[in-house]
């Protein structure tokens, strides 16, 4: 197949390009060549802003175009208008974003998303990242309808992760030592590594499904302790897990998901985002590596980062030490 990829050379974008070089597909890359650019240098490779320039992508055809950087309605409206006659099939990545915060627990895809009060509004912020990429969606099945495939990922970990938002916890289990371990060790978890979600939607594509698909995993429960649990045992290190309370943490303003990762008060009634159905994707293929396997791998990839890489999520190591003590001394 003839595959165009809007980004793909940024975490999903660069796994999906492997993928689909692996399986023997021809890749065409479009994005502004401002990241990782001497990436894939046996691809095909024109530049442009989707915001107004997409003349290079004019009088070409493709099998199928994969979207992987649509956050805003209108963008991603023009983007899809100007490939309706280029291409086949489309596939437009999502995120379980678009279901509102306090979403009830095994919610499928038939689940109410959210609405922005105001749909003109442009500006991609926490308050309305999910609001939008349902506009997104929307924008993509209005334009091409029976011909769109939407994929609504979870937290996508592994290899190559530039939000730090479970590579943490790896990094930090691996270096031993007491670990803040943050609110209620049963709380779920549901995270989808990277090569499990580029591996389904390349099969997907050439299956030429179409329709929406929540993606994340994996298929079984999975708590947060077995989370850490096994990133103890697979790291091989001395870490010592030290459990502290949601009230605690809050009383401390510690911030959830970004300073302490995977971690979501009780409070916030945000339980369902983390125990999303996912069976539709499961019947169509969509099969999850182990968490051991995305946990030694990203810690294996994570050694090659240079020692002065910025992270972008995560406790820093003195307020962590700070916090133990006055944890231990309540």
């Amino acid at each position: 197949m003839k595959l165009l990829i809007l980004g793909g050379t940024v975490f999903l974008g660069r796994h999906l390009v492997e993928v689909a070089l692996a399986r023997g597909h021809a890749i065409t890359l479009f994005n502004r060549g401002q990241h990782n650019a001497d990436l894939f240098p046996q691809v095909e490779k024109l530049r442009g802003n989707r915001d107004g320039d997409l003349d290079a992508l004019r009088g070409k055809t493709w099998d199928a175009v994969i979207d992987t950087c649509g956050y805003v309605p209108r963008i991603v409206e023009a983007s899809a208008k100007f490939l309706a006659n280029a291409v086949e099939h489309y596939t437009f990545i999502s995120s379980i974003s678009v279901f509102p915060d306090n979403i009830s627990p095994n919610s499928d895809e038939t689940a109410p998303v959210t609405k922005l009060p105001d749909e003109s509004v442009e500006q991609v912020t926490g308050e309305t990242y999910g609001g939008l990429k349902a506009l997104c969606e929307q924008a993509v099945e209005r334009t091409l309808p029976g011909r769109a495939l939407v994929i609504r990922p979870g937290l996508i970990v592994g290899p190559n992760d530039p939000t730090d938002r479970f590579t943490y916890w790896p990094h930090r289990i691996a270096r031993g030592g007491e670990v803040l371990a943050p609110g209620n060790p049963s709380s779920c978890v549901q995270i989808i590594d990277v090569r499990d979600l580029a591996e389904w939607t390349i099969r997907m594509i050439e299956g030429k499904h179409v329709g929406v698909f929540n993606a994340t995993g994996p298929a079984y429960p999975l708590t947060l302790q077995q989370t850490l649990d096994e990133c103890v045992r697979v790291s091989k290190s001395d870490a010592r897990l030290t459990w502290v309370d949601e009230q605690f943490l809050l009383d401390h303003n510690v911030g959830s998901w970004i300073e302490m990762p995977l971690w979501v008060p009780d409070k916030d009634n945000s339980a369902g985002m983390m125990q999303i159905n996912c069976a539709k994707a499961i019947a169509k293929g969509l099969t999850f590596r182990s968490v051991a396997d995305t946990i030694r791998d990203t810690i294996a990839w994570d050694a090659t980062r240079p020692p002065e890489t910025e992270w972008r999520a995560g406790m820093k190591p003195e307020r962590e030490a700070e916090l133990l003590v006055k944890w231990h001394a309540r």
